[in-house]
Order: structure tokens, then sequence, then C-alpha cells
């Protein structure tokens, strides 16, 4: 790559500088991700890949270089991933559960009754005819570990809650109620937790992300966030945010919006200032920019992985081309 053409993929702002990497990922002939629907790094930077294709959870070092794979027929539809003190969770959300595994899949713990969702009345997958919140689960999105061992599970397509379990994996409390008011969700996909404890939600179709204590108390919100689908929170409190947009990715009932923005990655201060942005889905096939991003993730470096679903979910198949990216790397400059 000449100077020149580094420079034209450099993105960010001052502070926040990233090269995208094209083509990092070596993924071995023949196989396919479908899509990628989440990513998670290990304390040695290895990176995994949980997708919808025939491997659902595919291992590369650092520098895109396959390892190993596996995960094989374990998953209804595999939708999210959180890596942790050398264990795993995965959100598998028609399986109506969350499974913890060892990093090499040896199964560990079950949060729900697989394949057995909660009463909330959704139907059809439409969030909008969601009557009640339910517990545990219906259709649920994504786990976080708090600092103390916790689990906090977004559910998600087919509810409106936000669950929260001891280490062991036993209910503390759920809170969150159907629509669009303080508190209340429209489709709760991602989560996470800073270092004071407050748990943020991407509250995605509201596009917006609540803020909450872990006793669940609304603690703020942030607005004109375009479809948050999930959030990375580093050691110094930065808000990292993959934003779907109103472009892709959309239920059957929506239309784009060419008046509003593509896919695009924003990174905050822990206060909602924001620091840098990129993207828009503009170019989405190009390595600095998105088509719909899906999770987000940063290693030990501070490189950013963000997974996408380009092909399969809302009809994608007809804005992009079968070879659009399905996972983007930045490398911190």
């Amino acid at each position: 790559m000449s100077k020149t053409q580094a420079r034209e993929l450099m993105v960010g702002s001052i502070g926040f500088r990233y090269e995208a990497i094209a083509h990092w990922d070596q993924l071995p002939d023949g196989w396919d991700y479908i899509d990628v629907v989440a990513i998670a790094t290990d304390d040695q930077d290895r990176v995994y890949v949980l997708n919808r294709g025939e491997h659902p959870l595919i291992v590369y070092d650092r520098a895109g270089r396959f390892l190993r794979s596996w995960g094989e027929g374990l998953f209804q539809r595999p939708h999210g991933l959180w890596i942790d003190n050398g264990v795993m969770f995965v959100t598998d959300d028609i399986g109506h559960a969350v499974y913890k595994f060892t990093l090499g899949g040896e199964p560990l713990l079950t949060l729900g009754r697989p394949n057995h969702p909660s009463d909330s009345g959704v139907k059809d997958f439409d969030y909008r005819t969601i009557k009640q919140g339910a517990g545990p689960f219906n259709l649920p999105t994504n786990l976080a570990v708090g600092p103390e061992g916790e689990l906090f599970v977004t559910d998600g397509y087919g509810n409106a809650r936000v669950h929260r379990f001891s280490p062991d994996g036993e209910l503390i409390l759920s809170w969150g109620d159907p629509g669009n008011g303080p508190g209340q969700f429209n489709l709760p996909h991602g989560i996470f937790l800073d270092s004071n404890r407050r748990v943020f939600v991407a509250d995605r179709e509201n596009n917006r992300l609540q803020i909450f204590s872990t006793e669940g108390r609304l603690l703020d919100h942030w607005e004109a966030i375009l479809r948050p689908t999930q959030i990375y929170i580093d050691a110094n409190d930065h808000v990292y945010v993959a934003e779907e947009g109103h472009w892709a990715g959309l239920f059957p009932w929506m239309q784009p919006d060419p008046s509003s923005s593509g896919g695009r990655l924003s990174i905050y201060d822990g206060g909602g200032k924001l620091l840098s942005r990129w993207g828009g889905g503009e170019r989405p096939t190009a390595p600095d920019d998105f088509f719909a991003p899906h999770d987000i993730w940063l290693d030990s470096r501070g490189d950013i992985y963000v997974g996408e679903v380009t092909w399969a979910a809302g009809g994608n198949q007809q804005m992009v081309p079968r070879d659009c990216p399905s996972i983007r790397k930045f490398c911190k400059r």
C-alpha cells in the first residue's frame, strides 16, 4: 500500500485516529459467514467471530490468520458474544437462551430455558406487538459482564427488558417495558457497563442509548443515535457505538430513509460529548465505511473490530455485492 493510499484509509479525528485495514480476515476457501453478528477478543488478542454460516465461531490471530472453528450445530441463530476472564457467553436469539463456554467450546452454564420463549405476547419477530415485559427470555440479543461478575442481558427482539443475573446464573431482577417513554424499550439490542457500574443499553428502534444503575434506575439518555446495535466502553470510559443507521438492516415494514445516515461508528466521552465519527454508508464496500454495523469490540491495543450483517438480514441481498466486507478492522494510530 502506498503512502497516499494509507492516508486515504485513515479515519477518525485527533486522539482517535485509525487506519482502516482492507481484507484483514483470512477466511478458509469455500467458507461463508453469511452475517457476522458479533466479534470479541481474548487476553491474547485472538479474535472470535460469531457468524451465521456453517462454522458459527471462527478464531483468528490478530493478524487475521485462521486458527480454528467450533460451535457447529449448537445454536438456533447466534446473535451476541462476550469474552471475559477466559470464558465466553453466546446469545442465541431464536433459541431463547444464553450459553457460557470455555474459549475452546466446553459448556459451563445455560441461562434461560432453551427453545421456550417467555410470554411477552410478541408475534412474528415484531417488537411492535409486545404486550408486556416478561421474564427471561424471548429472542435475547446481547450480554455484558459487570465488574463484580454479574451478568446483564438485553432481551430483545421479542421482549423489552434487561435482566440481571448473579455470576452463577441466578436471576436478580428485570426492568423495562415496551414503548418509547423513559426507561421503556423498543428493541434493547446492545449492552455494556462503564467503570462506574452504569448500564448502557442500545435502545435500537428508539434511536437512543439509555443509561441505568444496576438496580434499573434510569440515570440518563442520549438521543439522536441512529439505531444503535452495540456499545463498547474502554478503560477511560470512552463509549464506542455501532449505529446501523436508516439505510440497511431494516424490518420488512421499514423503508430506507435517504434523508438520514447509513451505518456509522461514533465515539463519545462518558458524558455524551461526541469525540469522533466516521462512516455513513455511502460506500459500503470500502474498508473505511459501513453497510449495517451489528457489533463492536476493542482489543488490548485499542484496535476496533466491527461485525456487520451484510447479507441475510433485512433483505440486504439486493443492496450490496455478495463480497461486501462482513468484518471491519481499524488499527489505532
